[in-house]
């Protein structure tokens, strides 16, 4: 039992690491975040996503002004608060365009402030992060392979700005798993 287990986990690691070149992602792997990339470009001008920005932009509520990474940390995923930004337009929008290579999304204000997402998320606020800040130049941001904390996935995050005409005003971050990547 002990060597099969012990085998199991090696076809594991190859599969990992074929997936993998020493400067990231191997280049059939990358084409697949690319096409990827375009889709969450597509979400992030959809109406639904560009309209909720900025209306939280222009009035942010002041819960989510005074919420700080402590109080989001303790609050249980079907708080009201939290709930509330599962259901609105914007995430329902999301819900509706997941796919299975999907393990997170989440849709930030200009201040990195939660406007929808899929689940709970990790952080309040993503300000001051390049998941956020590239975005907020205009830039798309690409992260590495990562245990997501809050989903407890192998996955990769990239994040794409979501856009007021040419103005970026917020950001659309999306966790593609990592067995999504690596399927043929």
């Amino acid at each position: 039992m002990k060597k099969q287990l012990i085998g199991f986990f090696l076809v594991l690691l190859t599969v990992f690491t074929s997936s993998l070149r020493a400067d990231g992602l191997n280049p059939d792997v990358q084409k697949k975040v690319e096409a990827l990339m375009q889709q969450a470009r597509d979400w992030a001008a959809a109406p639904e996503i560009r309209d909720a920005v900025l209306a939280q932009n222009k009035q942010t509520p002041e819960e989510f002004a005074s919420m700080t990474e402590e109080k989001w940390k303790a609050l249980p995923a079907m708080h009201p608060f939290v709930h509330a930004l599962t259901v609105n337009p914007a995430a329902k929008f999301l819900k509706q365009k997941k796919t299975d290579a999907v393990s997170e999304a989440f849709v930030s204000d200009a201040k990195g402030y939660k406007v929808a997402f899929l689940s709970k998320t990790t952080s309040w606020s993503h300000q001051g992060k390049p998941k956020h800040e590239v975005p907020m130049s205009g830039k798309t941001w690409q992260g590495r392979l990562e245990i997501d904390q809050s989903s407890g996935m192998q996955q990769l995050q990239f994040s794409v700005p979501v856009l007021d005409g040419d103005k970026p005003i917020g950001s659309l971050v999306i966790g593609i798993a990592l067995s999504a990547l690596t399927a043929p």
